[in-house]
């Protein structure tokens, strides 16, 4: 009969590799998880961005002296930026759970099935003080902006 040496070297060898391996495997998933959750957060908070800087850049884009109202209509809240050379406007306002936008004739009637879908908001909300200060409030947050030439200001 043969007699089986069980040598502690090997056994510890193969323990430490084992060991070894398991950790390796504990942190390739942690790492993976971690990066996962830091480029999920980086997307949402980039969404939630999105809409605020898009509002601000239109604004921004196109404000000159009168051309930013606020109005009220059947759909709520109307966020218009006229050009007063062409008399057309871009009109931003909540339908159906979104902010859309559409261009048209200043004084055309609203067409919210031909607007164009900006991002889903259940608030729109938009203020605007006679100094030229317009504040618009999203689910993304609240935007305020210094209008270059408000209502009351000179041109």
């Amino acid at each position: 009969m043969k007699r089986r040496n069980k040598n502690p070297v090997l056994l510890m060898s193969v323990g430490v590799a084992a060991l070894l391996l398991i950790g390796f495997l504990l942190l390739v998933t942690f790492g993976a998880t971690s990066y996962r959750d830091v480029v999920d957060s980086q997307y949402r908070n980039m969404d939630t961005r999105a809409l605020t800087a898009y509002l601000a850049a239109s604004l921004r884009a196109n404000d000159s002296f009168g051309a930013v109202t606020v109005r009220e209509a059947e759909v709520g809240t109307v966020l218009v930026i006229a050009d007063p050379e062409t008399g057309y406007a871009i009109r931003f306002y909540r339908w159906n759970g979104q902010l859309v936008e559409d261009f048209a004739r200043e004084d055309a009637a609203l067409m919210p099935e031909e607007a164009q879908i900006i991002a889903p908001t259940e608030r729109f909300e938009v203020a605007q003080s006679p100094e030229g200060l317009l504040m618009v409030d999203t689910d993304a947050g609240r935007t305020l902006l210094d209008l270059r030439t408000g209502e009351g200001g000179e041109p």
